[in-house]
């Protein structure tokens, strides 16, 4: 199955250990994962969540102003995503509590690589199975299972493979369909938590989609730009 879709989804990480953090990101990058953000403190990660909206939580147990339990009530009283545990804590009765408040997953440290990206993938993909639709423009449909686009309207059906930069702009702007989003989130959406210097990078990428999606990509239909802002997809409404 196909989980292309999932890698742009917003993981908070929650550690006060600065090397477990780096190491954990770098993992997640390597395995595709592009929207992270970092907190050392259960207050840092509560203001982190109000502002970044993760989709999923990472979280150690032993905080240095509180603990995991308790942050993870917070988070969820806020909004219901899912959590993992990633702790040194292994006692069964700790593996209870967390899953007894309702977290998704429980991993102790020390830890493999990849089992840490497939739990995540595994989580993941039970909570967000529905988010990758075929969505309709005015001149083609996006595939966002297959990662393709679908140019309808010409004679033979052309199928056109969209690149991860792609994708993971396209989906966040589909997730946005009809908003103005911004050029730093589209920027975060492909490069992660440090997005700075990358507009012309983005700049070249928005032009190669609507090469893929649009009649005419000069002037575009369902990719519109708002000057000084950022860019709009325009979803069909037939």
């Amino acid at each position: 199955m196909n989980t292309d879709y999932l890698k742009n989804k917003r993981i908070l990480l929650v550690d006060d250990e600065p090397e477990l953090q780096n190491m954990v990101t770098s993992i997640l990058r390597k395995a595709g994962f592009t929207s992270l953000r970092t907190a050392g403190t259960v207050r840092d990660a509560v203001d982190i969540a109000h502002e970044f909206k993760p989709e999923l939580a990472i979280l150690d147990v032993m905080l240095p102003d509180g603990d995991g339990f308790s942050l993870m009530e917070q988070l969820k009283s806020d909004s219901d995503y899912p959590i993992l545990f990633l702790t040194a804590r292994g006692e069964d009765e700790d593996k209870f509590r967390g899953f007894g408040l309702g977290a998704d997953d429980y991993m102790i440290k020390p830890f493999l690589p990849k089992e840490l990206v497939f739990r995540i993938t595994a989580i993941l993909r039970r909570t967000y199975k529905n988010e990758n639709p075929m969505v309709t423009l005015k001149r083609c449909r996006i595939d966002f299972e297959r990662a393709e686009v679908l140019r309808i309207q010409d004679e033979q059906n052309k199928t056109l493979p969209l690149t991860a930069k792609e994708y993971a702009i396209l989906h966040t702007l589909y997730r946005n369909a009809g908003r103005i989003v911004t050029i730093d989130a589209l920027c975060e959406a492909a490069w992660g938590d440090n997005p700075y210097g990358y507009e012309n990078s983005l700049m070249a990428h928005i032009r190669r989609i609507r090469e893929k999606i649009e009649e005419n990509p000069s002037k575009p239909e369902s990719l519109i730009t708002v000057k000084g802002l950022g860019y709009k997809l325009i979803i069909s409404q037939t």
